[in-house]
């Protein structure tokens, strides 16, 4: 039985919230996790619209990691 460890060259994550706060609460903490997987940070795109079911705004984002 073997392993095989191959490094994550990039990796792309979504989130999505109702408050803005809690978004970016989000992102940071797994800045922190994927820091241990020597990913940093390449690009970040984000999106507010309104959820007429919750009759509030709801904020999403993608985040985009690359190995270091």
């Amino acid at each position: 039985m073997g392993f095989m460890l191959d490094k994550i060259e990039t990796k792309i994550e979504f989130f999505e919230a109702y408050d803005l706060t809690a978004l970016e609460k989000q992102i940071d903490d797994q800045i922190e996790n994927n820091k241990a997987l020597l990913l940093d940070v390449h690009s970040i795109s984000h999106h507010v619209t309104f959820h007429p079911v919750h009759n509030r705004m709801l904020y999403s984002a993608v985040v985009h990691f690359k190995a270091k």
